[in-house]
Parts: C-alpha cells; structure tokens; sequence
C-alpha cells in the first residue's frame, strides 16, 4: 500500500479512486487518490473538506478528510490517536473520508469510486488560509520597529513575531484566528511587549492598510508540490507588490488575491499576556 495521491494542491474538488480499506467502526474509507484536503492531526488549523464518495447509484456523505496512517503490522490509527507525525518511519500515510453514518456494502475495498469536495466550504476555507498566511505577514512588519535584538527573519525580511510567538493559529470560512503569547520568553528575545501594548490601536491600522494594498494588488497565489502523496512537502507562494513570499503549507489557498474584496484585523490585547489576532475575509 502507498500514501494517498492527493490533487488539492491544484485546486482539484473531485477525482477517482479505488477504494484500498473499509472501517466501520472508525466510519473510514481510504482510497488510493483523492481530491480531499484532510486536517493535519499535528498542526490542526485548516479543517478537512467536506464532501460525498459515489459508486453507482450509492452516495455516502463525507463529514471530513482527515490523516490516517497504518503500521507495518497493519495497525490503523486516525486523526489525534496517530502516534507519530507525519512522515515518521514504519507507517503509510493516507488520507481517511469520515463518513456520516454506515458504509454502504457498494463502498468495499476493490470498488472504483468518485470523490467530490464540497466546493462553497473549500473555497470559504481557502480564503480564510489565504488571508491568515497574509495576515501574519501584515502583523511582522507593523510590530518591527518594536524588537531591541536581532531575531529570525519572515519571508518579507521583517523579524518573524509569527514564528517566534504564536501558539495556535484556527482557520474556519472567510478568516482565522492566531493567539501569540507575550510572555517573559518574548521578553527577553527583545520584543517591546509595553510598547506594542501602548500602540495597539496603531498598529492595527498599520496591518489593515497592508492588507489593504495588497489585495488591490490581486497578486497570483499558488501550492508547489514536490510530489503527488499526501507527505510530499508543499509550499504556498504569492505575489505581493515586494515580490514573492512563500511559506511550507499543507492547507489550500485561493488562485489570486483578486477573490478578496477585503482582508482585515482586529487585535485583542484583554490578556497583556496573550495576543489574539481575527482575521475576517469579504469575498470579492
């Protein structure tokens, strides 16, 4: 058995595949191919698509992708319960179709069947990665007067405040939300955690008027892959008005910032300590 051939990463929303196991229990069937995006079960910020498999007559609802693995023992685990990360040694990395209810006995392994992804709940997801990866980027250079010491830099050559701080990033239709912790850590790396605080009102405005530019620059956005299965390494890259950014992503994303209208920000700071970051997409 080989990984799961996965056609997301080209905007795919329905595809073929032969079915290769059947779980009940689990409510699990995984193919050989999918156009299905599935959560990652290590960095969960993308939610998996949504959709239906078909053979015949016969349709089954699909009520998320999610990562699947089996052991060389043959051993199936699914989601949060895999105990290892993706692409560990001694495992088949797949992609698992959660099913609503029973597995039709049409749905059996051996049988050819059609994959279709629910193409309003990808797209609204696709923009809201679109717009958190962009976000990120709006909200280092708005905070990069505030660091006293050198730190890694983010693709746009702004100290990476994203990297060093975030603790969870949550991607839902048409935005996300991002929690940074501002604690001592942060501190001593040299981030000004008064300064940003006495600021915060500026420098939200700071990042929406980014935003702003960038989405009536309506650059070209895009997944490379360098490969077909689910564990091949993919980036995501736009084109911003100072050229071209790219970061390691498994989600899905939008074709060109032209699909927004708006992209904008609010941040909270109720938490001297915490950092929340929403983000909220209009559609063009």
């Amino acid at each position: 058995m080989q990984s799961t051939l996965v056609s997301f990463p080209d905007g795919a929303l329905t595809g073929e595949g032969e079915v290769l196991l059947v779980d009940q229990t689990a409510a699990i069937v995984v193919v050989d191919a999918t156009p299905f995006h599935p959560v990652d079960h290590t960095w969960p910020d993308q939610p998996g698509d949504s959709g239906a498999i078909t053979v015949g007559d016969v349709q089954v609802s699909v009520t998320e992708a999610v990562m699947a693995a089996i052991s060389d023992e043959g051993a199936l685990a699914v989601g949060s319960d895999i105990p290892v990360k993706r692409g560990g040694e001694g495992w088949t990395w797949m992609v698992g179709h959660r099913t609503e209810g029973a597995i039709p006995a049409d749905i059996a392994v051996g049988a050819s069947v059609t994959l279709t992804v629910d193409a309003d709940r990808r797209a609204s997801l696709s923009r809201g990665h679109t717009a958190c990866h962009l976000a990120s980027l709006a909200l280092d250079a708005a905070l990069a007067d505030l660091w006293r010491k050198e730190i890694g830099t983010d693709p746009l050559g702004n100290p990476d405040f994203e990297g060093k701080a975030n603790q969870s990033s949550r991607i839902h239709a048409d935005g996300s939300v991002d929690e940074y912790r501002l604690g001592k850590s942060l501190r001593k790396a040299g981030f000004d955690s008064e300064g940003f605080a006495a600021t915060l009102a500026e420098r939200e405005t700071r990042i929406n008027d980014t935003l702003a530019g960038w989405v009536a620059a309506a650059g070209a956005s895009r997944i490379d892959v360098d490969g077909p299965s689910i564990i091949d390494r993919r980036t995501w890259r736009c084109t911003l008005p100072e050229g071209e950014v790219g970061f390691l992503c498994g989600g899905t994303h939008v074709r060109s910032l032209a699909e927004f209208s708006s992209i904008r920000v609010a941040l909270d700071l109720s938490d001297p300590q915490l950092l929340v970051m929403t983000t909220t997409v209009t559609p063009a």
